[in-house]
């Protein structure tokens, strides 16, 4: 299988990306946008083999992340930015027609781009645990914890009243609701690509905040809700039924955007791709043919 490997100038910086097999007529390539902010584009390498169906890959770590640059200036850590980067990929990539795919912040991106960007050329978009409102999803994430035991919900309420994330006790509790609701910490026993380093921590805590409770960065007040009326491309919207994003988070943006589609994976969490593989896959192949 063919892959290709480069690096994109964008604002001073690079932006790495990574191409999975060869264009098929008929077949436009999926683009995959990683979550976060501060993520990377490592887990979507679990999908590599569905390019031997003749359909293109092409996943990108977003600037601030993975193998793209790390800029010291802070100011390039708003939503902004990565849409900048977006338009500036489809255009360096020639992606005039495409699919796209995004999970958690990748799927805010593109519900982003598509209100206030642009539209053309996108075939088909898939917003994979994604909010619409950061607002809902702080609300959503104290109900989570909520069912978590009474020493950890001591320990991260002690932790918001103070400001301090670094206590030991706050600090296991966020592990634990972490492998409960998003994914188990890496160890030698997961896929390879999710045991490398994201390196967006940076990008992670300017944007996003010390965890997905507080979302107090840049991207804070994020909310496209009245603007999903405006999308006019085939939208299908994923999620897990133990998802960060819940249930409710999901509907919202299946509720607002017109003649959306909805599949909620059982027993899964945030990443489906990872939990319920087989299953994400068939919906992809799926979706994907039904659209091209």
């Amino acid at each position: 299988m063919n892959i290709q490997e480069g690096y994109m100038p964008f604002k001073g910086y690079k932006t790495y990306y990574r191409i999975v097999g060869d264009p098929t007529p008929g077949k436009a390539p999926l683009l995959l946008i990683h979550g976060g902010p501060g993520s990377s584009h490592n887990y979507f390498e679990l999908l590599d083999d569905y390019a031997e169906t003749g359909r293109q890959l092409i996943m990108y770590d977003q600037v601030g992340c993975g193998k793209s640059s790390i800029p010291d200036d802070e100011s390039i850590y708003v939503k902004e930015t990565w849409a900048e980067e977006l338009i500036a990929l489809r255009k360096y990539l020639h992606l005039d027609q495409v699919h796209m795919l995004g999970q958690s912040w990748g799927g805010m991106l593109e519900m982003l781009y598509l209100t206030h960007y642009s539209q053309d050329g996108v075939k088909s978009v898939m917003i994979d645990g994604s909010p619409a409102s950061i607002e809902l999803w702080r609300q959503e994430q104290h109900r989570l914890i909520k069912y978590l035991s009474y020493e950890d919900r001591q320990a991260i309420a002690e932790a918001e009243r103070t400001g301090d994330f670094t206590n030991v006790k706050y600090l296991a509790a966020n592990d634990r609701y972490m492998e409960r609701y998003c994914w188990d910490d890496p160890d030698e026993n997961s896929p390879e690509p999710l045991r490398r380093p994201t390196n967006g921590k940076k990008a992670s805590l300017i944007a996003e905040g010390p965890n997905e409770f507080t979302e107090n960065g840049t991207i804070g007040d994020f909310d496209v809700t009245d603007d999903l009326k405006n999308i006019h491309v085939p939208v299908l919207v994923t999620n897990g039924t133990d998802d960060l994003c819940t249930p409710l988070i999901a509907k919202s943006v299946y509720d607002h955007i017109p003649g959306a589609k909805w599949h909620l994976f059982a027993n899964s969490r945030h990443l489906a791709l990872l939990d319920q593989h087989d299953e994400f896959m068939s919906v992809l192949d799926n979706w994907l043919k039904e659209n091209d």
